[in-house]
């Protein structure tokens, strides 16, 4: 769900498997490395509830947080502020097939630019941001056409729930 934090744990247990069929650690330490990565991820859920942020809140938060000089030029709360703008206009912007869609994915890149500049993201990781906004809406994309279309579902059975009771 979170781009940011899934390539990061990816890194951390490929390494530490690695280490391990390497014979340069033991299966206890392996075991140890293990134990760290699950706490890796209690922690980034902990870090999403502290910053009162939805899981898809924080990880666009993770996407521009993931930047040395954007933790130095902006503060944590206009990073969070960010972060909640951005999956607002994602998902103004996004259509059901928007990546597969050429220019809709353009007009959404040059949105997600405007937003990052309108915050005063710092222009010298401006575009790894972006691709990594992009890389977040792509991974959620699914899961909002999904709460799009659960909410049509539901929408129309009221609808019909309606019509029934009005026709008896």
């Amino acid at each position: 769900m979170n781009v940011v934090q899934g390539r990061s744990l990816m890194e951390m247990l490929q390494n530490s498997i690695k280490r391990y069929q390497n014979k340069i650690i033991t299966a206890a330490e392996l075991m140890d490395e293990l134990i760290n990565v699950s706490k890796e991820i209690v922690y980034g859920d902990s870090e999403a509830e502290r910053l009162k942020l939805s899981p898809l809140e924080f990880a666009f938060y993770t996407a521009v947080a993931n930047n040395d000089s954007a933790k130095e030029l902006m503060q944590q709360d206009k990073l969070r502020e960010l972060a909640v703008v951005l999956l607002q206009r994602v998902r103004e912007n996004a259509s059901i097939d928007w990546t597969i869609k050429e220019n809709v994915k353009a007009k959404l890149k040059v949105i997600v630019r405007r937003t990052l500049r309108q915050f005063g993201y710092p222009p010298d990781m401006e575009l790894l941001a972006t691709e990594t906004v992009l890389k977040q809406a792509e991974l959620i994309a699914s899961e909002l056409a999904q709460n799009s279309a659960t909410w049509s579902s539901t929408a129309y059975r009221f609808l019909k729930l309606l019509q029934i009771c009005h026709t008896t």
